[in-house]
This record gives C-alpha cells, sequence and structure tokens, in this order.
C-alpha cells in the first residue's frame, strides 16, 4: 500500500473515530437521562402491573419505529442519498429528500391511524398471559393508543437524521434522543402524580419526545439548504430505489421484531417479567449505544462513499478498524456489566417500589444479555458494510436463521431459566448472526485482516484482567449487605469502574495498543483546538 494511501486511510479512521466520539459524547448524555427516566419510572412503577402494562404498550409503536423508520428506512436511504449527493445535483438531491419525506409521512400516518383502531387484539395477540386479567388489558389497551402517534413523529426524525448524518452532521441527530429522554422525565415528575394512573402521563411524554426529535433537527437541515416540499412522488427512480432496498431490510428487522416479539409474548407468563427484561437490556443499551451504534452510525456514511466510489480495499480496511475498536470497547464492557450486574442493578433501580427481588430479576436478565454484548456491537458494524454495498438481502437471509434459532432456544430455556432463559436465546442467536455475516462479507470484498483483528482482540482481553480482578473485589465488599447506605454504595460502585478502567487503560498502554493511539490522538487534537480557542 502506498505512503499516500495508508495517509488517506488513517484521516479516514480517525474522522470515523471523531465523529463516533461526537455521536458517543451525545448518546451518553442521553443514555445518562434515559438511567435518570428508567430510575424514576423504577421508583413511580416498580415491577407492577402498570409497569408490564407500559412496556409491552411501549413495545407495539416502538417495533414499528425500528421497522419503517429507524431501521429499513434509514439504511437503504443513506447509502442513496450519498450517492445522489455525490454524482446529482442538490437540486435533484432535496427532490428526493423531500420525495421520501412526504411518501413516509403518509405512510407512517396510516400505520398509526391503523394501529390506534386495531390496538386491542394487538394487546391481546402481543400479551397473551394478561388474558386473564381485563384491568390490565384495558390497561395495556389504552397506552398502545396513547403512544401510537410516536411513530409519526420518530419517523421523520428519522429521515432528518439520515440527511445530517449523510453529510456528516452528527450532532444534532446525536443529542436529539436527549430531549426524548427530558420529556418522559418531565412528564412523569410533573403530571403523573396529577393522574389517577399515572402510567398515562408517561405514555403522554413518550409521545411529546418524539415530537422534540422531529423538532431539533429541523434548523440543521435548514442551515443545508432544504425546506421539505410535499412532494408525493412514489414513483420517483430514488424512491423507487430506496424502496427496493428496503424490502429485505425491512424482512430482515421484521426477523428481528418476531424475536423481540417472542420475548415479549414468553415473558408476559413470568410476573414481572416484561420488566425485568426491559431494564435488562436498558443496561446493555448504554454501552451498545454509546459506543457500538455509535460507531456505526458513523461508519456508514464512509462506507457508503467508499462503496459509490468501488474501492473495497478501503471499505475492508474501515470494516477491519470498526471491529477493532467495537472489540477495544465492548470488551471490558461486557466483563464490567456481568461481574458488577447486582451492584449496578441495585444501586440503580432499587428504590421505591423497585425490590430486591426485581433487583434480582433484572440482573439474572443483565446477565444473559451480557453475554452476547460483542454480538450485538459487531453486528452494528457488520451489517453497515452490507447496507453501505446497498446489499440488504444478506442481513435479511442471515437474520431469519438467528430468528429460527432464538425462537427454539427461547422455547427450550424459558423453563428452566424463567425470563433470563429469553434473554440468554437473544445472545445466542444474535452469536450466529454475527458468524454467518462475518462469513459471508470477508467472501464478499477478498477476506479481512485477521491477523490484526485477533492481536487487537488479544490486547483487549489481557487487558481485562485487571477489569475482572477489580469488579470481583468491589462486589465482594461488605458494604453491599447493608441496608440503606444509598450514597456509600454509589461511591463504591463509581470507583470499582473508575478503578477497572484505569487498570484497562493501563495495561492497553503497556501493550503498545494501536485502538488505544486513535483515542489518544483524538484528544490530543480536542485539547489543541481548545487552546487554539482561548
Amino acid at each position: 500500500m502506498s505512503t499516500a494511501s495508508h495517509s488517506s486511510n488513517a484521516n479516514e479512521h480517525r474522522s470515523i473515530a471523531k465523529a463516533a466520539g461526537l455521536i458517543g459524547a451525545a448518546t451518553l448524555s442521553s443514555r445518562i437521562l434515559g438511567l435518570v427516566r428508567d430510575v424514576i419510572l423504577a421508583r413511580l412503577l416498580g415491577a407492577t402491573m402498570a409497569a408490564d402494562a407500559f412496556f409491552i404498550a411501549y413495545r407495539v409503536p416502538n417495533m414499528f419505529r425500528e421497522l419503517l423508520a429507524e431501521g429499513s428506512m434509514a439504511s437503504a436511504f443513506i447509502p442513496v442519498f450519498t450517492e445522489y449527493h455525490a454524482r446529482r445535483s442538490k437540486r435533484e438531491t432535496w427532490e428526493l429528500a423531500s420525495a421520501v419525506f412526504t411518501t413516509l409521512l403518509s405512510l407512517v400516518t396510516v400505520t398509526a391511524v391503523i394501529g390506534v383502531i386495531v390496538a386491542p387484539t394487538i394487546v391481546w395477540m402481543l400479551a397473551p398471559g394478561f388474558h386473564e386479567d381485563s384491568e390490565r388489558i384495558t390497561l395495556t389497551t389504552t397506552l398502545t393508543r396513547i403512544m401510537f402517534p410516536y411513530l409519526i413523529f420518530v419517523s421523520l426524525a428519522a429521515v432528518t437524521m439520515g440527511i445530517l448524518n449523510s453529510l456528516r452532521a452528527f450532532a444534532a441527530p446525536a443529542f436529539a434522543p436527549v430531549l426524548f429522554n427530558v420529556c418522559i422525565i418531565a412528564f412523569a415528575l410533573v403530571l403523573s402524580p396529577s393522574l389517577e394512573e399515572p402510567v398515562m402521563g408517561v405514555a403522554v411524554g413518550v409521545v411529546v419526545g418524539g415530537l422534540a426529535q422531529f423538532v431539533v433537527q429541523l434548523p440543521g437541515v435548514q442551515r443545508r439548504g432544504l425546506l421539505f416540499q410535499w412532494l408525493f412522488n412514489p414513483g420517483h427512480p430514488g424512491v423507487r430505489k430506496i424502496g427496493w432496498l428496503m424490502v429485505p431490510s425491512l424482512l430482515g428487522l421484521s426477523v428481528t421484531q418476531i424475536n423481540v416479539t417472542v420475548s415479549t409474548i414468553l415473558a408476559s407468563y413470568f410476573p414481572g417479567g416484561p420488566t425485568y427484561l426491559f431494564y435488562g437490556m436498558r443496561l446493555i443499551q448504554f454501552p451498545l449505544g454509546i459506543f457500538g451504534v455509535a460507531l456505526a452510525t458513523a461508519i456508514l456514511p464512509a462506507l457508503s462513499e467508499q462503496a459509490s466510489r468501488r474501492d473495497v480495499n478501503e471499505l475492508r480496511e474501515t470494516v477491519g478498524f470498526g471491529l477493532r475498536m467495537i472489540g477495544f470497547i465492548i470488551l471490558p464492557a461486557m466483563v464490567g456489566l456481568i461481574a458488577l450486574r447486582r451492584p449496578i442493578v441495585h444501586v440503580v433501580f432499587e428504590h421505591g417500589a423497585f425490590s430486591p427481588a426485581d433487583t434480582q430479576g433484572t440482573a439474572a436478565a443483565l446477565l444473559a444479555y451480557a453475554v452476547g454484548l460483542w454480538a450485538f456491537a459487531g453486528t452494528r458494524v457488520i451489517v453497515a458494510a452490507f447496507y453501505a454495498l446497498q446489499d440488504t438481502k444478506t442481513p435479511a437471509v442471515t437474520a431469519v436463521m438467528a430468528m429460527l434459532i432464538n425462537v427454539g432456544l427461547a422455547v427450550l430455556l424459558m423453563k428452566p431459566f424463567a425470563h433470563a432463559g429469553l434473554a440468554l436465546a437473544t445472545a445466542l442467536s444474535a452469536m450466529v448472526n454475527v458468524g454467518a455475516l462475518m462469513t459471508v462479507l470477508t467472501r464478499r470484498v477478498g477476506g479481512m485482516d485477521w491477523r490484526g483483528l485477533c492481536r487487537s482482540l488479544g490486547r483487549a482481553g489481557l487487558a481485562t484482567i485487571p477489569v475482572v480482578l477489580a469488579c470481583l473485589w468491589i462486589d465482594g465488599l461488605a458494604v453491599w449487605r447493608q441496608e440503606e447506605e444509598w450514597v456509600a454504595k454509589s461511591i463504591t460502585l463509581a470507583a470499582g469502574i473508575g478503578l477497572s478502567l484505569t487498570g484497562y487503560i493501563g495495561t492497553q498502554a503497556l501493550l503498545r495498543s494501536e485502538e488505544l493511539d486513535v483515542v489518544w490522538k483524538l484528544v490530543q487534537d480536542k485539547i489543541t483546538q481548545n487552546r487554539q480557542k482561548t
């Protein structure tokens, strides 16, 4: 490889890492607020009937959001929009954006109206464990109807996010979820206490939060010269291309939603099951969203650009870089969540109506999910490569295979492990999925730098040894056997995480980690920029 090519790749990697850092910082803010939100909901609702009803009701519009808006639409839209932006005029590019915006708005509005009408049937099918409790069924149906309009607003937010990310503008889309969490927190604290059924206030907060996610991104789009126009043109060539790309992607994401739906249905047979799975996955989403999703979001525009130039070598190196960074960041997070699962759930959620039994149930779900954290994150990066190549069929096929495995494992594991068996089935099927995707992608791009990837994972594995030792020491302290002492427990947990992180970074430095060098250079660049500003 020439020096110029190597320099170009290094600059691209630093650009991706910088964008991922920005998205990660924004996601961290969102996750922290999300954690505050979950603490408030746990205190307000505990693992009661209202909590189970809310999480199942929220699952319905959120499922359609992931299918239509942030899922298949985003994966198909960004590569096509990037291609238009690189090869077509600005007018043609903005016409495509307006046509997509109008078509999606029409589609999701019709979907939301139908969803409100057939909500009782949806809930009846989704929560068979509630059939003997008419009060729970009624509450879940009402919450579902309240939250269905959320689909409209968050779908429009997904289009604006796709436009801004394609133009390498990541700040506003990344910080939009912060407002979503702010709205839920505000409504839970202000509106819910005044209602006979407090959970209704939370549902209203979800809808307002979806609207806020869309509105906050509009200035960024307008600054780039785009004013959305009503252009209902499903026959537009770009819209048709996005539609064809969406079909297999929609199938693949439908498979994912079937997995989640199966878990939801089966979890409804266990008291507190839907709530335990929700909070367990929320803790998994903390590192996954900050690092895994952030990196995949940042890497997709770069991969799409490389694919449009048909530069397979650069694309292959970018994927390898993404996977190395995933291992560097996700592996210690996975180990930490497993080793400190009980203290984390205890400190974060065990307040108010959330009991010690709920802590045990949530910790069990967290353990099962955490086993597959590396697979959840790795899949994000590998799927981004397929989407950049405008191949949405392969991820759909592997997802179908993973779905069948997940359903079989869920039925098999739920009896001995209850709700935790459902989480474990999800993790195991994710491992199968990432393995299949990696095999196909390796053939597609003519191999991968396995030696470099193995070296990186080896360093990360060695560096997690001090993480394990620190976490085991923290978990064995007497403070966890004492009543109350929330301040002492919080400080102890924070100190344990800080000690683990210090040990991990120190070991990576001794091993001369290339990934740590990338991060450190970004930190140095940021310090230099701040000094220049002052």
